[in-house]
């Protein structure tokens, strides 16, 4: 299975990563290689997650982050948006959303 990564999961990692940061010197960029090795499990268990919103969710291991992404005719899983597990679901769902009519 190949992994196509949209531009609004950059996105949401980068913004990920820039909170981290702030958080302790050196936890933004174990924040991206943690979110980087969930989305490369992708590789071999893409299409088994449960879906939610209509996306595939992929649960972060280290941290309330979830990968939302669907698996494309041609075996690629593609990556919609990475988001923050500890928000409003309005707002996921609304993310979501936003994000599909822009594709």
């Amino acid at each position: 299975m190949k992994i196509k990564i949209l531009s609004s999961a950059i996105e949401d990692l980068a913004s990920g990563r820039q909170f981290y940061e702030k958080q302790g010197p050196g936890l933004g960029d174990y924040f991206l290689n943690s979110l980087f090795s969930d989305i490369d499990s992708l590789t071999l268990y893409a299409g088994i997650h449960p879906t939610f919103f209509g996306f595939h969710r992929l649960l972060s291991k280290r941290f309330p982050f979830a990968v939302y992404y669907r698996v494309e005719i041609r075996s690629v899983a593609v990556i919609w948006r990475v988001l923050d597990l500890r928000q409003n679901p309005k707002k996921t769902s609304q993310a979501l959303t936003q994000n599909e009519e822009i594709q």
